[in-house]
């Protein structure tokens, strides 16, 4: 099969399509044909530095370490597809079902055949197409664990996305709303046309107003990749407010780690970190619900063929994607009942 492979140590030009050996779905594993997958923050983080040219401190060479490991695998977390064969032991699915989700391990998505727990999958609703259901997965699973299990969402809170034009901002401007919040969006100028048609109600351009000194203060504060310090973050929540700092480049991350159990104790405002989402059958299925009912509407900037792979992820490493960019692996991927 064709598949995307991370050949070297080196920037994302040195991503290859190769013809790689089929996997082989273990007992609790479902083999899916890929029909249609997407990028993520995750697909470049892991050679950020490298990407930058940046000079190797003790930190960065950690993280080579990790760069190392991933040499010689398939990159790509989310996949949209139908399933091909399911292991023993495997119940919720069976061959020809319409499936979304992430690829075992959150890597080989970027291929023709992937192999998924089926914890991690879900049935696509009928009414999306693949290349829409692609883009679901890990920026909108972290989305919602993040208002709902970091930040603890109520109906008529106030709450403000920082980052609300990626992949995972679109969904938690949505989600937030879908919660009952009233919704506060920060983005460049680019996209402020973008926000209000998925749901926000008010939006800021972070270049001419900074939220951080304006003295609105919000319930929860979401930080998507955000570059403001948590001092910063506790200056705009309310008392008793909590920030959640998703993801971000490692300075962004070891702070937010370090720091936010720290400030947390301080005063009755909660500032946290949370990683990579937690991918589990229950959430896309919830997902899949708000996606057919058309409370969730993936928002996709561009679309690559595979053999593009380098130039997707550079583009979305350079952080000006509106939504989500996405892979049609099958020529028909945009179609809501395509056969492979």
């Amino acid at each position: 099969m064709r598949a995307v492979v991370y050949t070297r140590l080196g920037p994302p030009e040195v991503l290859q399509l190769q013809e790689v050996a089929p996997p082989v779905p273990k007992d609790h594993q479902v083999l899916v044909k890929v029909l249609a997958a997407s990028a993520n923050a995750l697909d470049y983080r892991r050679f950020e530095g490298l990407l930058h040219g940046e000079n190797m401190s003790l930190l960065s060479r950690f993280m080579e370490g990790r760069v190392i490991k991933a040499v010689g695998k398939v990159l790509g977390a989310d996949i949209a597809g139908r399933v091909e064969a399911v292991g023993a032991s495997v119940t919720r699915f069976k061959p020809g079902d319409a499936v979304f989700g992430t690829a075992a391990g959150s890597v080989g998505g970027f291929a023709e055949y992937a192999c998924a727990s089926e914890k991690t999958l879900a049935l696509k609703p009928a009414n999306i197409t693949f290349e829409s259901a692609a883009a679901v997965p890990v920026a909108a699973l972290t989305a919602l664990q993040a208002l709902r299990d970091h930040a603890q969402i109520k109906p008529g809170a106030k709450v403000l996305i920082n980052g609300a034009s990626g992949g995972v901002g679109t969904f938690a401007v949505q989600l937030a709303k879908a919660f009952g919040a009233e919704v506060t969006a920060v983005c460049s100028a680019r996209h402020l046309d973008m926000l209000p048609s998925i749901g926000a109600d008010h939006v800021l351009d972070y270049t001419q107003t900074d939220f951080t000194t304006s003295g609105q203060r919000y319930d929860l504060i979401i930080a998507v990749n955000g570059y403001h310090t948590l001092l910063a973050y506790r200056r705009a929540l309310h008392p008793g407010g909590r920030c959640v700092v998703v993801g971000g480049a490692i300075p962004q991350v070891l702070q937010a780690m370090l720091l936010g159990p720290l400030l947390s104790r301080l005063g009755s405002q909660k500032i946290g970190f949370m990683g990579i989402a937690s991918p589990n059958h229950e959430d896309l299925v919830l997902l899949g619900t708000l996606l057919q009912d058309g409370n969730i509407v993936p928002v996709i900037d561009r679309h690559y063929p595979l053999n593009a792979a380098a130039e997707a992820v550079r583009y979305l490493a350079a952080g000006h994607a509106r939504g989500k960019v996405v892979f049609h692996v099958a020529p028909d991927a945009s179609q809501p009942g395509a056969r492979p």
